[in-house]
């Protein structure tokens, strides 16, 4: 994605992320990301379309991240759904600003680079053997537990990892129903 982006896209895109990173989604202000570089917010425009834009080009900035964490995770592991489940927690947590912008948030797909969103999926649709309801249903249970994890909402003492692995042993048994095997 960046690749097509000018070096002055580039680097806004840089800074709005490190604004984003640093400070959550509600400090993605088109003025404190032309601040961050030196310049008046109006000349952010001729880059990036609206604050939407910009907002799109994070996302799909964070879907060719994931993507690539995605497709490591299933060529380093004998069990695909463990290790696509790991990942994607693993990406939340490292980047739980750039994930509620991804996750929390209506989607324009209109907006994003062409076949980011496409690329981070197809990993979780190999990971179960094509069936695309059951990589809905893997993709609900991941962002339901760690979106919860994010937010606090367990319990204190709630041992998260143990629901993972019970949740992941749900789709692991759905996943052998269907004549597949990931182990």
């Amino acid at each position: 994605m960046n690749g097509q982006l000018s070096p002055r896209a580039r680097e806004i895109l840089e800074a709005a992320r490190k604004l984003l990173e640093s400070e959550g989604p509600g400090a993605l202000r088109m003025r404190k990301v032309a601040e961050r570089i030196g310049i008046r917010a109006p000349s952010l425009y001729k880059h990036f379309s609206s604050k939407q834009a910009l907002e799109a080009a994070l996302i799909s900035q964070g879907f060719d991240q994931q993507a690539a964490l995605f497709e490591a995770a299933l060529a380093d592991s004998p069990q695909p759904i463990v290790a696509m489940a790991g990942a994607y927690r693993d990406f939340a947590r490292r980047h739980p600003h750039l994930y509620r912008l991804m996750y929390d948030t209506s989607l324009d797909r209109s907006l994003l680079a062409p076949g980011s969103e496409d690329r981070a999926a197809a990993p979780v649709i190999e990971a179960m053997g094509g069936d695309r309801d059951l990589a809905r249903a893997a993709f609900a249970f991941a962002h339901g537990m760690t979106i919860l994890e994010l937010n606090h909402r367990f319990p204190a003492g709630a041992d998260l990892d143990a629901a993972w692995r019970r949740g992941l042993a749900g789709l692991q048994a759905s996943f052998r129903a269907t004549g597949m095997e990931d182990d």
